[in-house]
This record gives structure tokens, C-alpha cells and sequence, in this order.
């Protein structure tokens, strides 16, 4: 039987009819394979129509999969207390042979396709199955990568149309000629709370061959939000096949002098300040999390990969946050998850007010100081809560540049982590290359007391890419430097570090220091001002940082701070060098640039030791 008349028999009238409308094929085949190997009692294709999307959402609160809050549009979402972040240990990159990968977790892919259709063989049964179509980028541009979900959550359902455009439309236009993403999810059985109650047979599987993502057994939206990192995964594979770059990497706009308009890219671990940079009030954000980069014309140009915002709500509080804050309390479309909730409000650990000692949360009833099972006491809110929120309610947005089909030209892109004691606040590379190896591909991140136990630990987190890596990292690296070839001029390549301290352990920076070095590297884009050379990249002049300390912030800043600041501190610069050739030197397959171009900075570190000591004041180094 041909798959539209498998369809045809699974589907009532209407669904069947919004299948049929799009002529493909390989899409009909998909779909009637898994429909019948799920089993779902009932089927619901998702339209561009907004009927559609109400519709979703209303099944959300149905099912009781969402609850209303007391602010209108606003819904809770609690996941299972142990299915809380993304499942490493059951996530895995299906192989041929399981071949192992560089920090992957690998399985082989026959063995994978069993165990995940076995799972999955009837488990929607008694159920609502939802076909829903998106575009990851923008539609109809050269950014487009169609998708298709079947997922049984209605929550996951809705957090794609907040988080994704629309792709009914796109996959009819494009008919036979769609190269589409496609996600199988379902959430499994429920327990009273609605939440995914088998977590022992929770699944992710990522087969690349198929470019196909199989998730099963959880509700959290980094494992089943399949547009989400699961694609992730399917784009970077993607990207290093055809030569450009899918980056886990903001996009927003730094306003320059008379009106200029300069686009940057930043990719930094969590907890380095990637969303406060992304979201600075004074600038505009395009995308926060997700940029794909791809050379047109001989220009590199970017374009976020979403149009919402799944973002860790901790810590977020008036002060430091006004924009985040002001739109999490307005009637706009928000999903909350796992936060405790009171009298229909939501609350969440570090929000800056008085949170009651009582209510509803990811435990089920709460209390201060309640334990779970293991005796660990549970705070108001998981540290991984989230917000789901689109990306228009933002009033610093740049929508002519998030829709824009053409992207947007990328002048510079930033690397960033968390270093108390090496890397100075901000500096830029010597050329492309110089760039992508001493800043993105040695980029590390220091681990905090309050995730590990342990504050230091150097993370090495290349690209801040490493969780969601699904090539070999020599081969991505690779990609990387090749991609200069692909264009006229490269984006100019920055390192950032917000978290330097002294041997005290006082911070060197500000919060809000960060608006500087932004508009700092907005100029150097553009060659408006110049800067010192040290061995390890172009640093600041403290007059150009005084003067827009004082324009910016309206802060004096003294040359003490600058040289505290931009001391080229040898020693510890030297130690990464050596961690970060060591890790490169156990994997094969690295591009031999890599070792050279370390190499180049050791003997530039050397020769300036030897001139000016271990510590070397930027003044000493302006005065050449």
C-alpha cells in the first residue's frame, strides 16, 4: 500500500487533507511509518493557521500538560523531578559500528534504530499525536532548513510555535524539494502529576544518516524540543558537510557612531555571561542562543536560528536584568518550567524579591527546607528553570534583522568564558586563524562552588560547542579555518573575560563593564581607534577606554584599573598553552595549524618574559 493510502486510513478526512496538500513523498513515507508504529488514537497536523496553534495550546492545558497562571497568557509546566536538564548519559550520536567520536558518546546505529523503535512500538496509544511543521532560520531564504515534529506533548508542541517560524506553508512551496529535519518524541507514559514517569528508558538519539532525532521518555525541553539542541547536533554536521558554520552563538547588534550598525556573534559556556550580553539594554538582540553563518557573495553572514527565547530564569532580578524582568512580568505569552508557583505566581531562587516559604514546584508540594529522596534539601525553584517567551516582546529586538531572509553581515565574533586569573577583559586577534585557535578553540570556563563543589576547574570548552559536538572536533576545527577562504573579509575575532580577579580574589570587573568592551570592538571593526600589541592579540588604549567609560557608563575609570585589567599575566598564559596543546595533542585528526599557531604565542610570551618580566603592564607595551 502506497504511504498516502496508509494515511488515508490512518488520518480522519480533514488531517488526511493537510497532508495530501504538500507533494511529498519521502515526507508521506515518514509519516505513515511512524503514525502506525506509534499508534496514537487520535491525529492533529499543525497548519501555519492560527487556529492551529490555539488549538495546541488549549490541549497543553487540556492534558494538563500546562497551568494557568493568574497573569493572562502566562502557563506553569513541571517536568519530572529527576528529568530536569538534558540527559547526557542517554543522549548519543548513532554511528556506524558505534565508532567512537572525541568527547561523544557514540552508539551503533543499527543497535540504536531497535532499541529506540522498540521503545517507542504503540507507546502513543490512548493518545493525541501532533504533526507540526517549522523552518529552523527564516523562511524562504538561504538560511532555511525545514522541519517536521510528531510529539505527543502538547507542552513541547507549544514551545516550538513560541520558539520557531511557522513551515506548513514552506514545506508546500518546496514540495519534492524539501531537505527537512525530522523529530520523533513522545513523553511516554504520565504519572498524577503529568509528568514522564519511565525515566529509565529515557532516549536520545541523533541519527545522522537520516538527519532524524529520536527522543523518548522525557518531557524536559532540551531533550524533546526537537528544533531545539537535538537539531543542533543534525545542523553542525550539516554545516561542516557544505562548508559553513552552525554555532552555539548569540546575535546582536552593537550601535555605533552616527547611526552605524555593527552585527556580532558570541559563544560563551554557561554561566559567562552569554544572555546578559546578548540582552545589554542599550544594544539590540537578534537571537540569543543559536546563529547560523554562512558565506554569501564572499561575506560571512548570520541569521538567528529561532524567534523565542528558552531561557534560564535564575537569577534574574530588576536590577541587573530590567528587560528580561519587565517582560516576564507582562501579559505577553510565556511558559514557565519548574519554578514554584503561589497564589498563581510564579517564583524563582535569586530573583532579587521575597519569595514565600510555601507553594507548588518541580517537587509537587513545597516547603522550606523540604529534602527529596536522597536528602538533599530542594530549593523554591530548580536551578534549570526556564522561561519560553518569543523574541517580539523584546523592546530592544532588531526584527527587521531576525527576519531578514539575506541574515545580516557578521563584523566580529566573540568568544568568552570564565577566568579568574589569565585572559584580560577583552582583546582581539591578530587575523582569523590566530582567532579561532587561541580564542575559540582553546576556550575554557572555570567551574563554580555552586555546580561542582570544586570553584576553579578549568572547563575546556571549545567554541562552547563541546555538549552539542556531532563530528570530530578536528574535523570541525577544520571547517572553521577553511571558512576564511570562503569569504572576502572575515569577521574580526574578539576574546572577552568578565570574571578576572586579583590574588585577593576581587573582582576586576563590573557587570556592566561589558556595554564598554562591546562599543570597543564595535570601533576596532571599523578602524576607528587604535590599539596596543601584545603577544597574545591587540589590546585597548586606556585613553579610548576612559573616554567611553565616561560616554557609556558615565564612570570614571583610572589607569590603575586599566593596567590591573590588561597586565599580560605570562606565566598563566603560557600554563593554557600547554593545557590546551596537551588535550589537542591526544586527539588525531587536528588540523597541524592548530600546533603552529600556539606554538607562534609561546615564543611571543617567551620573548616578552625575557624583555619586561612575568606581569607586563599595557603601558610598558603602549610605549613601543
Amino acid at each position: 500500500m502506497e504511504p498516502l493510502e496508509r494515511l488515508e486510513k490512518f488520518l480522519d478526512k480533514e488531517q488526511f487533507e493537510k497532508i495530501k496538500a504538500i507533494d511529498n513523498p519521502e515526507l508521506h513515507a515518514f509519516l505513515a511509518e511512524w503514525i502506525e508504529w506509534l499508534g496514537p488514537d487520535r491525529v492533529f497536523v499543525c497548519t501555519d493557521n492560527k487556529e492551529d496553534e490555539l488549538y495546541v495550546r488549549w490541549k497543553a492545558l487540556y492534558y494538563g500538560e500546562e497551568r494557568m497562571l493568574e497573569t493572562p497568557n502566562h502557563t506553569i509546566h513541571y517536568d519530572n523531578y529527576y528529568d530536569q536538564a538534558r540527559d547526557k548519559a542517554n543522549t548519543a550520536i548513532l554511528t556506524p559500528g558505534g565508532k567512537p567520536l572525541p568527547y561523544l558518546n557514540t552508539k551503533d546505529r543499527d543497535e540504536g534504530l531497535r532499541e529506540i523503535r522498540e521503545l517507542m512500538r504503540g507507546i502513543m496509544k490512548g493518545k493525541e499525536l501532533f504533526v507540526c511543521f517549522f523552518t529552523l532560520g527564516p523562511k524562504n531564504s538561504i538560511f532555511s532548513i525545514p522541519a517536521v515534529q510528531l510529539t505527543d506533548s502538547a507542552y513541547v508542541a507549544h514551545s516550538e510555535f513560541i520558539l520557531y517560524r511557522k513551515g506548513y506553508e514552506e514545506f508546500k512551496r518546496l514540495g519534492r524539494s524539501a531537505r527537512f529535519f525530522r523529530f520523533v518524541h513522545s513523553e511516554g507514559e504520565l504519572d498524577e502529576r503529568k509528568t514522564s514517569k519511565n525515566l529509565d528508558k529515557r532516549r536520545i538519539y541523533i541519527d545522522l544518516d537520516d538527519e532524524t532525532v529520536y527522543s523518548v521518555n522525557t518531557q524536559y525541553g532540551g531533550n524533546t524540543i526537537g528544533l531545539k539542541k537535538p537539531a543542533f547536533r543534525l545542523t553542525i554536521n550539516r554545516a561542516v558537510k557544505e562548508g559553513w558554520l552552525s554555532e552555539h552563538m548569540f546575535l546582536m547588534r552593537v550601535n555605533g557612531p552616527h547611526g552605524r550598525k555593527t552585527y556580532f556573534t558570541g559563544a560563551y559556556p554557561s554561566m559567562c555571561g552569554k544572555t546578559s550580553t546578548a540582552m545589554i539594554s542599550w544594544e539590540n538582540i537578534v537571537g540569543d542562543d543559536l546563529s547560523f553563518i554562512l558565506p554569501v557573495n564572499g561575506v560571512a553572514r548570520g541569521a538567528n536560528v529561532e524567534k523565542g527565547v528558552f531561557g534560564i530564569i535564575q537569577g534574574v532580578n530588576p536590577e541587573d536584568d530590567p528587560v528580561i524582568w519587565n517582560i516576564l512580568h507582562s501579559p505577553v505569552e510565556i511558559i514557565f518550567s519548574n519554578v514554584l508557583v503561589k497564589d498563581g505566581k510564579p517564583y524563582w531562587n535569586d530573583m532579587g524579591v521575597e519569595i514565600p516559604n510555601e507553594g507548588e514546584n518541580h517537587s509537587g508540594e513545597w516547603w522550606c527546607g523540604k529534602k527529596d529522596a536522597e536528602g538533599n534539601e530542594i530549593p523554591p525553584s530548580h536551578k534549570n528553570a526556564r522561561f519560553t517567551v518569543p523574541l517580539e516582546h523584546f523592546p530592544n529586538v532588531d526584527l527587521e534583522a531576525l527576519d531578514n531572509p539575506c541574515g545580516v553581515e557578521v563584523g566580529g565574533m566573540i568568544f568568552g568564558g570564565r577566568d579568574a586569573d589569565t585572559w584580560p577583559p577583552v582583546r582581539e586577534a591578530f587575523n582569523w586563524k590566530h582567532g579561532v585557535i587561541t580564542m575559540g578553540a582553546a576556550l575554557e570556563s572555570e567551574t563554580t562552588a555552586a555546580t561542582l563543589g570544586k570553584e576553579g576547574v578549568r572547563a575546556f570548552n571549545p567554541m562552547a560547542i563541546l555538549d552539542f559536538m556531532s563530528v570530530h572536533l578536528g574535523g570541525y576545527i577544520r571547517n572553521y579555518l577553511d571558512f576564511e577562504n570562503r569569504v572576502k573579509k572575515p569577521p574580526k575575532i574578539f576574546a572577552v573575560n568578565y570574571f578576572l580577579r586579583d590574588r585577593n580574589g576581587t573582582w576586576l570587573n563590573h557587570k556592566l563593564d561589558k556595554g564598554v568592551w562591546l562599543k570597543w570592538m564595535e570601533l576596532r571593526v571599523h578602524g576607528d581607534v587604535d590599539a596596543i600589541e601584545t603577544p597574545i592579540g591587540y589590546i585597548p588604549k586606556y585613553e579610548d577606554l576612559k573616554r567611553l567609560f565616561k560616554v557609556v557608563l558615565d564612570k570614571e575609570y583610572t589607569k590603575e584599573a586599566y593596567e590591573k585589567q590588561f597586565m599580560i599575566r605570562v606565566p598563566e598564559l603560557l600554563a593554557k598553552i600547554d593545557r590546551i596543546e596537551e588535550t589537542y595533542r591526544k586527539l588525531d585528526n587536528v588540523p597541524e595549524e592548530l600546533f603552529q599557531v600556539l606554538e607562534e604565542e609561546r615564543k611571543r610570551l617567551l620573548a616578552a618574559r625575557e624583555k619586561y618580566g612575568d606581569y607586563i603592564s599595557p603601558f610598558a607595551l603602549d610605549e613601543i
